[in-house]
């Protein structure tokens, strides 16, 4: 079977088991089976109804780990699709399926780069790794926080993780993410007193106490950013008070908002300057806080330059690196890693209906996997 048709192939496979999150639907014991085959040791990692396997095959370092997810996002109204969206359609050059794009297709070219780098290499140079979750897409409590937990306690560490997210934007590997922000959010609920519109001396506008406080926190600098990441932003995304009546000044007002930061600040600081200016304000008010992950930061060096001249050899352009967008496991996983990049396709139809991805990049991208195993471990 040739690289093309290999790499396909299991995409497909994978893409027909509606492993909608948390639930695997026996992707992870496909997987296991063919990197058996190979000489992995593959353990089961579960925890509640997650499905996590660290597969390793090696004891020497340096480690290189693929991690990635076989939990999808619901597919949403299936009649809407073009085909249905658990099985796995070629038309018009390009695999139509959820989770073809994130991130069943990595998932196939890691193991098929692992295999024919295997047949090509097999007394290569250190270890290598994969860690898989079907937690990724929901709350993430069980997933691979809970196996780099695992790692952790057994003094296990990675030198370099490749996480396979849709991280290209027009063409295959024209993106690398080398960082991603934190994000941090909060539900602010402010005090005042209800009363009759026409009688504010007898009530206390919770919303007029709060624009104050809220004008400057959107005002605020929080940081300048720095060479790999902007600088910190907060946003409200939702803002509500009051009964639904004109004539009733309400008695709170609820404002959540979100911190997405870089290295240039952390979580507890942003916390202090918060409530600083709350505090300034005079508000009578309540604040919880969810940290859902600190930035991480892979300095430019051995990793990212493996991935850019993968990258150039193989699909012809540059890799820019990046640390815009969401968060990723890559989060709980830098805990462990000393480098740690994601590259894998196109993210314009991730989470979409007719989520798909192009035919000819599934075998470029286990071909920029096979050859960064081979710069690195050869």
């Amino acid at each position: 079977m040739t690289t093309e048709t290999a790499t396909l192939a299991l995409a497909k496979q994978l893409i027909a088991r509606a492993s909608v999150t948390p639930d695997d639907q026996g992707c992870q014991e496909l997987l296991a089976e063919r990197l058996q085959k190979i000489g992995f040791t593959v353990e089961q990692l579960d925890f509640g109804q997650t499905k996590n396997i660290w597969a390793r095959r090696g004891s020497g370092a340096p480690l290189l780990c693929f991690a990635g997810h076989t939990d999808v996002v619901p597919s949403g109204p299936e009649d809407k699709w073009t085909s249905p969206p658990f099985d796995p359609t070629e038309h018009d050059g390009r695999l139509y399926g959820r989770g073809a794009a994130d991130m069943k297709s990595s998932i196939a070219a890691f193991v098929t780069a692992c295999e024919r780098f295997m047949a090509a290499h097999p007394d290569h140079a250190g270890s290598i790794a994969l860690l898989i979750t079907s937690d990724e897409e929901g709350d993430a409590l069980d997933g691979t926080t809970k196996v780099v937990d695992v790692l952790k306690a057994r003094g296990e560490t990675i030198d370099y993780c490749i996480v396979g997210e849709p991280t290209a934007v027009d063409t295959l590997g024209d993106t690398v993410k080398n960082g991603r922000r934190g994000s941090l959010s909060g539900n602010l609920t402010v005090k005042g007193k209800q009363g009759h519109i026409a009688y504010p001396h007898l009530a206390e506008n919770p919303v007029h106490k709060a624009a104050p406080a809220l004008a400057e926190l959107t005002a605020a600098e929080w940081d300048r950013g720095n060479a790999y990441f902007p600088p910190t932003g907060f946003q409200i995304s939702n803002i509500n008070g009051g009964t639904g009546a004109t004539n009733v000044i309400p008695g709170e007002l609820n404002v959540k908002f979100n911190f997405r930061f870089s290295t240039e600040s952390d979580s507890d600081g942003l916390k202090r300057r918060v409530h600083e200016i709350l505090d300034k304000h005079g508000l009578n008010y309540d604040l919880q806080w969810t940290l859902s992950g600190q930035p991480f930061l892979t300095e430019a060096g051995r990793l990212t330059e493996a991935a850019q001249a993968a990258v150039a050899e193989i699909c012809g352009v540059h890799a820019e690196l990046s640390t815009s967008g969401g968060t990723s496991d890559g989060r709980f996983i830098k805990a462990i890693a000393r480098e740690l990049i994601e590259l894998g396709p196109v993210n314009a139809t991730i989470h979409q209906i007719d989520e798909n991805v192009e035919l000819s990049a599934l075998p470029k991208l286990s071909a920029v996997y096979e050859r960064m195993l081979a710069e690195l471990l050869v």
